[in-house]
């Protein structure tokens, strides 16, 4: 089956497919990628929803490495409605 592995920085991301066999893990995914000891990962998503290690995979999924948020998204919204509009 055809896995799709995303990981992303502020400006720029990584994405690469690969081929495992039926019944894999998001963990057997990290491994075949190399991305198993990738740093700053703080959980793991397919499709976007929060997934562990030991997740069975399905043909197509793609598996998101996620990273801390940089800013609250509540004190970044305050901050662009506190400046003044031009």
């Amino acid at each position: 089956m055809k896995i799709e592995l995303l990981q992303a920085w502020p400006r720029r991301f990584e994405s690469m497919t690969i081929e495992l066999p039926a019944g894999a893990t998001l963990a057997d995914a990290l491994a075949a990628a190399g991305w198993s000891e990738a740093e700053g990962i703080c959980a793991y998503a397919v499709f976007g929803v929060k997934a562990a290690l030991d997740q069975p995979l399905a043909e197509g999924d793609r598996v998101e490495l996620l990273r801390p948020l940089q800013l609250d998204p509540k004190d970044a919204r305050r901050r662009r409605a506190s400046r003044p509009v031009r």
